[in-house]
């Protein structure tokens, strides 16, 4: 059964772009991984300053599998353990705690000092779905 992992990202308004850029550099570095299924990075359009990172997995194992993988290591290198970047002021890496995604701005790449925020894991399954009728 699909399990949906929500990262919801408090994002300083000024860093905005700045995840967006990150972001779409990595994209397609989780597309091989057995039982991913899918990702989207949700920017908001209102005053919130949250950011929703949704992935899809086949189920819970290949989730798993992949917060063990090489492809994760290297996409969130200089993460320190609890999630902090090193020099973030505090504030927790999108996939902190087991929260982990496709895509993410990981451990800024080389060059790059962290951008500074929090994160909490949501971990859902579908429960109804509907498409569209042709």
């Amino acid at each position: 059964m699909t399990v949906i992992k929500i990262n919801a990202i408090t994002v300083p308004a000024e860093h905005g772009e700045e995840v967006a850029r990150r972001f779409a550099a990595r994209i397609g570095a989780v597309d091989s991984q057995a039982g991913f299924e899918g990702f989207e990075l949700l920017r908001p359009t209102d005053d919130r300053t949250t950011w929703l990172v949704v992935s899809r997995w086949a189920d819970q194992e290949t989730f798993d599998a992949w917060l063990a993988s090489p492809s994760f290591a290297h996409g969130h290198r200089g993460v320190q353990p609890g999630g902090a970047h090193p020099g973030a002021e505090g504030g927790a890496h999108p996939g902190a705690e087991g929260g982990a995604h496709p895509g993410a701005e990981g451990g800024a790449p080389a060059g790059e000092r962290p951008l500074s925020m929090t994160a909490e894991l949501w971990s859902y399954e579908i429960a109804t779905a509907a498409t569209p009728q042709s």
